[in-house]
């Protein structure tokens, strides 16, 4: 039997466990992989009484998900309680979410789980507990450090037409220029290229590598930075045999017609990489942590507090990181 997906609570409070009751729902229509929610199943029920949605839900062992996920939603328990109402995070979130965390990883690590997918949290609320990690994809990295050191994860924002990298992440544009280095390029890209290979089957992937600066530098005229960083980075991915073209202007990089003509597209900074993709997808965009020793999956989207427990949010995301961790699954199997 193909194993399930772990899904993780995410934060109690916010959309994680109301978007998780609309994909279940939307189960055969999406033509969704079985997944277990790993968190509270009286979070959960709650949860969909104050939706006013019913639906069976069903405490279970991780090896009766998958034969449980037909006829009800399969909650495999962490033994934390999460009380919070929605948008009212209290102070059972913190351990609530990080429980759903580590469990979905051991799950995962321990061959009991093909992939892991995770609801978004609210790291202010984790920051308040303790939490001593910069964000989620840190923090699985910590879990996947095996006695060595952490692996490098990698952030690729993912839509059937457009994935991005960004090779900086949560900093200020005025530090990511400053921490930008040639060897960072070099290695991201590498990590990028290896888990396209592997997870998702393109056997020569290409990719598209952003300049920093406008028009890429204009020769110097413009910044010096693609000239000094960026293009020594794409000359060595070049003699690893990488199929890597740049430093490319980034306002010409996003087009329907440009976008055909490579893989991913690698960015010096955060921006840079997701306005594209949320102007493209904003409600099905996927995010998809490389470089980890398994399969990571997110929707797009974070906690938003605001529409927790009214119906109004939007399963899209969620469904197409479902769909997407799956797809990830099989191609390593194959």
């Amino acid at each position: 039997m193909i194993k399930p997906l772990a899904l993780s609570l995410g934060e109690p409070a916010g959309i994680g466990p109301d978007v998780t009751i609309a994909a279940w729902l939307r189960r055969d229509a999406a033509q969704l992989p079985a997944f277990y929610l790993r968190g509270d199943v009286a979070c959960i029920a709650r949860r969909a009484h104050a939706l006013g949605v019913e639906i069976p839900i069903a405490e279970v062992a991780i090896e009766d998900a998958s034969v449980t996920f037909a006829r009800a939603l399969p909650v495999v328990a962490t033994g934390h309680i999460a009380t919070a109402a929605p948008g009212k995070p209290d102070d059972t979130s913190a351990a609530a979410a990080i429980a759903a965390i580590r469990s979905a990883v051991d799950d995962v690590q321990s061959g009991r789980a093909a992939a892991i997918v995770t609801n978004p949290i609210a790291k202010s609320v984790l920051y308040q507990a303790g939490f001593a990690h910069p964000g989620h994809t840190e923090f699985l990295a910590e879990l996947a450090r095996d006695n060595g050191p952490a692996p490098q994860p990698v952030m690729m924002l993912w839509c059937p037409s457009l994935a991005v990298v960004p090779v900086t992440i949560h900093v200020s544009l005025r530090d990511a220029i400053a921490q930008l280095t040639t060897e960072m390029i070099v290695s991201t890209t590498r990590i990028v290229v290896r888990d396209l290979q592997s997870r998702l089957g393109i056997a020569t992937p290409r990719l598209a590598i952003a300049g920093l600066n406008p028009h890429a530098g204009e020769d110097g005229s413009l910044g010096t930075e693609d000239r000094s960083i960026v293009a020594p980075a794409v000359d060595i991915l070049r003699r690893d045999g990488i199929d890597a073209r740049g430093p490319l202007p980034a306002d010409t990089m996003f087009h329907a017609a440009a976008r055909k003509r490579y893989d991913c597209a690698i960015c010096m900074y955060h921006d840079q990489a997701l306005i594209p993709i949320k102007t493209i997808a904003f409600d099905e965009g996927v995010n998809v942590t490389l470089g980890l020793p398994f399969i990571r999956t997110s929707p797009d989207h974070g906690t938003a507090f605001d529409i927790a427990g009214t119906g109004r949010a939007d399963p899209s995301s969620l469904i197409a990181a479902l769909k997407l961790a799956a797809r990830m699954a099989d191609a390593r199997r194959g």
